[in-house]
């Protein structure tokens, strides 16, 4: 009964009239909305209906959540969603934005707690994924790597990547897939160009993979679809298998929409 209920309620959602300041927000923030065909546009505000509709949202650091805010985010982070057999990120209960860089609290030991070694500093942060929390952004951040795919850089694609990879329960850089031979597969791809990707960076050799996707497999998942998603064609030439095992998981080719491409100026 609850699940025929909130079936109900997000087909409801999906059906809705997209309101048209959203869709201003999303054309003049989001470049890669820029180069999807009709029929994902409109897949994409359906599920962008449902998502905004269900997260808990909330300005944090004196940030004003406004609609631009939450839409521009819904945006991407559904984006990466397009093509999979989702359940709108089931595993995020809520998204809290900060306008700029943010240092999260220092993380003090309980009385139980046991301590064997030194207690990690805090570092400043654009984002953050919990595996049983929320997803945390920064505005700033956000709006930049949206309009700027050209950089590479894109805290949202990350973010959620890590939300996706977290479904099966652990952060281990490898999704829930459709099968064993796509899981075989992705294991031989993803792991002979992460532990290329860390001998390169360790020899001190500049990386078209941003380096800090060799600090441990979930991290490179994520730095992967960023890439993915932010610059597809070159990802394609440099990276070929992993271009591969990439899109027959999250079934677009962005590589193919990349000549109508759509850069936003700030």
């Amino acid at each position: 009964m609850l699940h025929w209920l909130r079936d109900h309620r997000r087909a409801e959602a999906r059906k809705r009239p997209f309101p048209p300041e959203w869709e201003t927000f999303v054309r003049a923030n989001v470049a890669h909305y820029c180069v999807l065909d009709d029929a994902d546009r409109s897949e994409l505000k359906a599920i962008m209906q449902v998502f905004l509709e269900e997260k808990q949202w909330e300005g944090c650091g004196g940030l004003d959540l406004t609609d631009e805010i939450r839409v521009t985010i819904a945006a991407q982070a559904c984006l990466l969603q397009l093509g999979l057999p989702h359940d709108y990120y089931r595993n995020v209960q809520s998204i809290l934005v900060y306008p700029s860089t943010v240092v999260p609290p220092e993380h003090r030991p309980g009385i139980f707690e046991h301590v064997d070694g030194p207690v990690a500093v805090p570092v400043p942060i654009l984002g953050q994924a919990f595996a049983q929390g929320p997803v945390i952004l920064v505005w700033d951040a956000v709006l930049h790597g949206a309009r700027h795919p050209e950089q590479g850089h894109n805290v949202v694609y990350h973010e959620f990547a890590h939300k996706l990879d977290m479904l099966d329960g652990v952060a281990d850089g490898t999704p829930l897939l459709a099968d064993r031979d796509q899981f075989a597969e992705w294991v031989a791809v993803c792991s002979f160009e992460f532990l290329r990707l860390r001998r390169l960076a360790e020899e001190g050799h500049k990386t078209f993979l941003d380096a800090y996707g060799a600090t441990n497999e979930a991290e490179f998942f994520a730095v992967a679809t960023e890439e993915f998603f932010d610059r597809p064609i070159d990802l394609r030439k440099q990276v070929p298998d992993l271009y591969r095992v990439l899109s027959a998981f999250y079934r677009q080719d962005p590589a193919g929409r990349a000549n109508s491409t759509c850069i936003v100026k700030e």
